[in-house]
């Protein structure tokens, strides 16, 4: 049976590592490809090129892992080549070769990170030595971001941040239900299997205090938290966690706990809080549960109760059925209900929407309410849609087959069916127009590029950056964007338009070739005729004899 780390190592033995050679010297290039037995060292030549300006467009082609590039050459040297590879491609490796033993060169060559500096004539021995130990590093690599233990270590070292995030999903009622169980058992969370549950919110009051054992602001909330698993650990099984609505609890009701007891001690918390720190601390207590699906509707209760310490007053407790009558029947539509409806309008996808929409109106089923307060819901989602239409200008010709459709919306308010078929209708209508409108956008800013390159394609400094500023757009999604809506990279079909444009010229006009070449954007008259010629197969001059014959 074979272990997994010599499984890996099978893999990567049959696959081959992609290497591109960069030297203005022909002859170099070909003999550096049939001396090396590229294979056996575990690697493939993919392609060359005769400068850096090629390479750099041969490099997002083929995506080489590996780059053999010579020091001195035309229109882009292998140092600048080396930098722009560092910048785009941090860790693709990069071979330099030269025929000059230039202790200047191979300073530069150290601080750009180069992987190995090597001197012509290229000796294959030490070539081949040099490749083995560049893909003895890449597999080394590859084995690290694959090793089962470093990635166990670092899944340890993200275990806090893991069980954060799950348990404010689980208070916000965003967490996949069928998972729960198995995601406290994973982050250790020992909340399971509980006569009920009880949520609490732990308020550290920001009054300026002159004691002279207060502690440094951001120590404080630290200092409340052990506080509180101090009081609590003995009494009943609990979880504290940092959420939106500031230091959570949800604290455990078994057999040999109760709820009175566990009010008098998180009572008791507060009053230590200001006996040894000197901060005011208020604890708002929810509703229980006994359902840990029903997490999420206790949490808001003690958010609801939270709102109260301007009525009742700060440094205590304050449980929600002291202050507000306990109903089962509550039903709101609240700032996270919005957030989590609007993200899935904007964004579906369409299942996601109908989950949403769905979600919502089983709710207002659960909470048997009076009718009057189920309208009230209805006409929050209804507000909700409004605004939506009115933040990206659609009307309501372009969300409903008819006004009366929309206008049918006070009648719905009575038949929660009805209306949930007219709130999942318009949801879908607005998420595809505003789908529909991202789409004429992008093409227009392309547009926007095209017309700007073929504006200043006479720029010798024209590049990505200076169009992104104009665009106000960033050059990753630019350069995405560029080649899904126009099937060509932004080098590409700027050289496309500089070559048309010389053609133009060559036909129309008895100008030097160097004028030309500074015409459509080139500062060298050399690298205007190679890119000329590999665009063309022949030369400039003579594309005009030929045109002229």
């Amino acid at each position: 049976m074979k272990t997994m780390d010599e499984e890996l190592k099978e893999k990567q033995a049959m696959s081959l590592y992609r290497i591109i050679l960069v030297d203005d010297e022909e002859e170099v290039r070909k003999g550096i490809i049939r001396k090396i037995d590229w294979s056996s060292l575990g690697f493939e030549v993919v392609g060359d090129a005769e400068n850096g300006a090629e390479a750099l467009e041969r490099i997002e082609q083929l995506e080489p892992e590996v780059v053999m590039t010579d020091i001195r050459m035309p229109f882009m040297d292998g140092l600048t080549l080396t930098e722009k590879i560092r910048q785009k491609y941090p860790s693709m490796k990069v071979l330099i070769f030269s025929g000059f033993d230039d202790f200047e060169y191979a300073q530069q060559a150290i601080k750009l990170n180069v992987t190995e500096y090597i001197l012509k004539p290229v000796n294959v021995e030490e070539l081949s030595e040099i490749l083995r130990r560049v893909k003895q590093n890449l597999d080394e690599e590859i084995s690290q971001r694959r090793d089962a233990a470093i990635l166990r270590e670092s899944y340890q070292r993200s275990l806090p941040i893991l069980r954060e995030v799950f348990l404010n999903d689980l208070v916000r009622g965003s967490a996949n239900t069928a998972m729960i169980e198995e995601k406290l058992q994973e982050y250790s969370v020992d909340i399971l299997h509980a006569k009920k549950w009880i949520t609490a919110l732990l308020h550290i009051e920001t009054e300026a205090s002159d004691h002279p054992a207060a502690l440094q602001k951001e120590l404080v909330p630290i200092s409340v938290r052990q506080i509180t698993e101090d009081h609590l650990k003995d009494y009943c099984r609990f979880t504290i966690f940092n959420s939106s609505a500031g230091m959570a609890l949800i604290a455990v009701i078994d057999e040999d706990n109760s709820q009175t007891g566990l009010l008098d001690r998180l009572g008791d918390i507060c009053k230590e809080c200001r006996r040894v720190l000197d901060v005011t601390v208020t604890i708002a207590v929810g509703h229980s549960c006994q359902e840990l699906s029903e997490i999420s509707r206790i949490y808001q209760s003690s958010v609801d109760a939270l709102g109260y310490k301007t009525i009742v007053g700060t440094g205590h407790t304050i449980y929600i059925n002291d202050v507000e009558p306990v109903s089962r029947g509550k039903l709101k539509f609240d700032n996270t209900d919005e957030n989590d409806f609007v993200t899935a309008v904007k964004f579906g996808p369409e299942e996601k929407i109908r989950e949403t929409v769905k979600k919502l109106m089983l709710r207002m089923d659960d909470a048997k309410v009076h009718a009057r307060q189920q309208q009230l819901y209805m006409l929050s989602l209804f507000n909700c849609v409004t605004r939506l239409m009115q933040q990206y200008n659609l009307t309501t010709k372009e969300i409903f087959d008819t006004e009366k459709q929309y206008m049918d919306v006070p009648a719905a308010l009575g038949k929660p069916e009805k209306f949930e078929a007219w709130i999942l209708g318009a949801c879908l209508r607005i998420h595809e127009s505003l789908n529909r409108e991202r789409d004429n956008t992008t093409k227009k800013v392309i547009l926007e590029a095209r017309r700007y390159i073929e504006s200043h394609y006479q720029d010798p400094s024209l590049s990505v950056e200076m169009i992104c500023r104009e665009l106000h757009m960033s050059p990753a999604y630019f350069s995405t964007m560029f080649r899904k809506v126009t099937g060509q990279t932004y080098i590409a079909y700027l050289t496309e338009v500089r070559l048309q444009k010389a053609v133009e010229l060559l036909n129309e006009t008895d100008d030097k070739t160097y004028v030309i070449a500074q015409k459509v954007g080139y500062q060298e008259q050399n690298y205007f005729s190679y890119v000329f010629k590999k665009r063309f197969g022949i030369s400039p001059t003579k594309y005009r004899g030929s045109q002229s014959s």
